[in-house]
């Protein structure tokens, strides 16, 4: 597992995260300058200047869970409220884009083209904002420092780790669907055509090689691929063509994208239940990882006499609540409880950091919508 993988895998998600957010903002016809606002408190809060420190620290994947938390918290850093399915749905659309970016990628090192990809569309989100383009140009450099350098055999670990991280997820998406890039069954299907890796030959031709490393004999052979060579390398700069697609916006065209759940065997059940089970209360390693990274995280108090609003990831209200009772045990992401409350001196920092997150004047929501997310660290 690489310690490297972290921060690609929360700033890729974020980026999804944005994209399925900004389209059900204009989905719903929110007023223009909340919307704005919306995009820009979870922009400033995902890219603030003490949680990249922490989320850049070399460390270990934790738990689904502990991240599911992060982005609840993030999705809640504005005026803008989502209920249990939406943000269900909002979590699964992020994850499923991701691991589909992930497999097909030319060559493992194009991951960091992905999170380019990413950023670059999460600039165009907030070119009226300076200060917060600062912070993603900031980011963009981290990237270039700590990945630049990085050898092949660190990327093919990095994508190794991520495909763990997703593996055993196979929820079915209506936009990959309609693609004809997922089957039924919610597993993808790899394309045998288009543009081989660059730096990489077309397939065809086997070359034989005699002991003093010389050519010395060349076989082709039919495959059932229609190939092509790679035009040219994708930027790794600060600014350029990127050329791989794979991370752009698929929401740019208003195309609602709906989940479904593609029941599992009860094998894979039972492995999917293990891999995303609740993370002991009490384990060191996962409570300071949530403290660390919820430390730095700012969550900006609605405030004024501007009203909160609530985002709903369906088209009706009917479709939502069907949704929530038809989501597998398995995949149901629930509050995580912790009794740190116990032992205050062992966990100061953690009981500093629930402090903090205490929210008032909230507007209330009714019971028909579901609770507030937000809700989750008060259990805390």
């Amino acid at each position: 597992m690489s310690v490297r993988t972290l921060p690609l895998l929360f700033l890729n998600l974020g980026g999804e995260m944005l994209y399925i957010l900004d389209q059900r903002l204009r989905a719903q016809n929110i007023p223009g300058d909340k919307a704005r606002r919306v995009l820009n408190d979870i922009i400033s809060t995902m890219f603030n200047r003490k949680f990249m420190e922490e989320l850049f620290k070399p460390q270990e994947l934790y738990s689904k869970k502990a991240l599911r938390t992060v982005y609840d918290r993030l999705a809640h850093a504005s005026i803008m409220r989502l209920n249990q399915a939406s943000m269900d749905k909002l979590y699964d659309l992020m994850t499923m884009a991701l691991k589909y970016q992930v497999l097909l990628c030319p060559r493992p090192k194009d991951v960091l083209l992905v999170t380019f990809n990413h950023l670059d569309a999460i600039k165009g989100f907030i070119q009226d904002s300076p200060a917060l383009l600062h912070l993603v140009d900031e980011t963009f450099r981290q990237l270039l420092e700590i990945y630049g350098g990085l050898p092949a055999g660190e990327f093919h670990l990095i994508r190794q780790t991520l495909l763990t991280f997703f593996q055993d997820l196979h929820i079915r998406v209506s936009i990959f669907l309609k693609d004809r890039v997922q089957n039924s069954n919610g597993r993808f299907v790899l394309p045998v055509s288009g543009p081989v890796p660059w730096g990489i030959e077309v397939p065809g031709l086997i070359r034989m090689f005699n002991t003093k490393g010389e050519e010395v004999k060349r076989v082709e052979f039919q495959h059932s691929g229609n190939y092509v060579a790679a035009t040219k390398e994708g930027s790794f700069e600060l600014y350029g063509d990127r050329v791989l697609k794979l991370g752009t916006n698929m929401y740019s065209v208003n195309r609602p994208a709906e989940t479904h759940m593609s029941g599992p065997s009860n094998s894979l059940a039972s492995q999917t239940q293990q891999s995303i089970a609740p993370p002991n209360p009490l384990a060191k390693e996962e409570l300071n990882f949530l403290a660390r990274l919820m430390g730095g995280m700012e969550i900006k108090k609605p405030g004024g006499p501007e009203p909160g609003f609530q985002l709903n990831l369906f088209t009706t209200d009917e479709e939502e609540e069907q949704a929530a009772l038809s989501r597998p045990e398995e995949l149901s992401y629930e509050v995580v409880n912790i009794q740190a409350t116990q032992d205050q001196q062992r966990n100061k920092e953690l009981a500093r950091i629930m402090g903090e997150f205490e929210i008032t004047d909230q507007p209330r929501w009714s019971a028909s919508k579901g609770d507030d997310l937000l809700a989750m660290m008060d259990e805390l």
